[in-house]
């Protein structure tokens, strides 16, 4: 038994791994190129203080909406295996993460949160994470490869109590979500006050990613029926003054049944083509996002070797001010010294350790400020001395203080970092473009590329 288990996995793996589209290889190649330990971005970027975040291998489309409004039987759908219960009661009473793996499992709130660390803020909210699972199968079915759907609780009003602030858990995750199915249900709760409260808030900044469909549009009734909830729910939307606009479109969808036909009009295809949108955008984004970050890193990298240039200039001027300083800081007492020496040594002496043209030189230039020393009164001669030794004293702090250098990179540190500006440049960026030229390719002709 166990024996047929490995084979089945291997044959899977052997089949994902031969059905890997196009765009799924340009996000985990991407992903790749940020988070490789030796040469990712991310640890180039954190060479020169700059902090890059990886980009999603998947898009995250978040479904919300009152209570049995068809959620959970919409991922169920679009994965075609039943992952999600569904029923007229609130069967989904927490966030449930949706997405593709190698085999079935389920994973509880930790887990869940290491395998989303973007999510990890979640747990901020009090309660929030007991009520966090992931559902991971091994579907390949439309996009899902692709996507990970939230899976939010079933909103209601009155007496119904949560365990954790759902309103301000669904705005915050509104917030890191790519696309937004709203699901209203036409059997009565599609005007739920939550639902439309939760709704004008996240349309305040993420308006673009919203988007608004009559679930279970097949129990509508009649045509007339149809029509008649479609008007409600569209005039109850319009009422929020940040949700009255123009062109507002709201497909009826439903979950077909072969067992039970419908003259029903069914525009559930147009949310997966709203989900591959999402997808080739999300691509685009982040090749474009990769030049981004390229760009950042080369413009760091230059920086930091032209701080390092100008600083290795300046050290050299102080250098050559300290030792400036320092010589006049010393040639002062050294020649109080020598003066104090030789007035206190016999011409013979002299003469013998000078000589003659010595003797001379000496005459010349020192017996003359000697002399117009010596005519100074003694107290004067004193002060001058203690003047002098102050000054020499202020040109030692002088030299001291401009010996004091900026930190310069070391040769090592700075080949590296021209390897590592090469390595961007021409490497990465080069990666990039193949990226984009692989992504072009599905859409337009090689003829088109030139």
């Amino acid at each position: 038994m166990s024996g047929k288990i490995k084979s089945r996995s291997a044959a899977n793996a052997d089949s994902v791994s031969a059905n890997v589209s196009c765009d799924e290889r340009i996000l985990r190649d991407c992903h790749q190129i940020y988070i490789d330990p030796d040469s990712g971005l991310i640890t180039i970027a954190q060479t020169v203080g700059v902090t890059l975040l990886p980009p999603r291998k998947k898009i995250t489309v978040m479904l919300m909406g009152n209570h049995s409004a068809g959620k959970s039987s919409f991922v169920n759908w679009y994965v075609e295996e039943h992952i999600q219960r569904t029923g007229v009661a609130i069967e989904t009473q927490g966030f449930s993460f949706v997405t593709s793996g190698r085999k079935r499992e389920s994973l509880t709130g930790n887990a869940t949160l290491h395998l989303y660390p973007h999510f990890k803020p979640l747990q901020e909210f009090k309660g929030v994470s007991e009520y966090l699972g992931t559902e991971i199968c091994t579907s390949r079915q439309k996009r899902f490869s692709l996507v990970t759907f939230v899976d939010t609780p079933g909103l209601v009003d009155g007496d119904m109590k949560y365990p954790f602030d759902v309103d301000q858990a669904i705005l915050w995750l509104g917030e890191l979500c790519d696309l937004i199915l709203v699901f209203f249900d036409p059997m009565g709760q599609a005007l739920c006050k939550r639902t439309l409260n939760i709704v004008e808030n996240l349309n305040e900044k993420q308006g673009d990613r919203l988007r608004f469909y009559l679930s279970k549009a097949d129990e509508a009734g009649g045509e007339s029926d149809r029509q008649r909830v479609m008007m409600q729910i569209v005039q109850e939307l319009c009422k929020r003054p940040g949700l009255n606009k123009c062109g507002f479109d709201m497909p009826t969808i439903y979950v077909p049944n072969p067992n039970k036909p419908s003259r029903c009009v069914n525009q559930i295809e147009e949310v997966c083509r709203t989900i591959e949108k999402t997808i080739n955008q999300t691509v685009q984004n982040t090749l474009n996002s990769l030049e981004k970050d390229c760009n950042l890193i080369t413009e760091a990298i230059t920086q930091t070797l032209d701080n390092d240039r100008q600083c290795s200039i300046e050290n050299r001027r102080s250098r050559f001010k300290g030792c400036l300083l320092g010589m006049l800081g010393f040639t002062v007492p050294l020649l109080l010294l020598v003066t104090l020496v030789l007035g206190s040594l016999s011409k013979d002496v002299l003469v013998l350790v000078l000589g003659n043209s010595g003797i001379e030189a000496l005459t010349l230039y020192v017996v003359p400020a000697v002399k117009a020393f010596e005519t100074l009164p003694a107290e004067v001669q004193l002060y001058s001395c203690a003047g002098l030794v102050l000054l020499s004293f202020v040109f030692i702090l002088l030299a001291r203080f401009s010996f004091r250098t900026k930190p310069t990179l070391s040769g090592k540190q700075k080949r590296q970092l021209q390897q590592k500006l090469e390595y961007v440049q021409e490497v990465v960026k080069t990666k990039k473009k193949n990226l984009y030229e692989e992504y072009l390719r599905q859409s337009v002709g090689d003829q088109d590329m030139n």
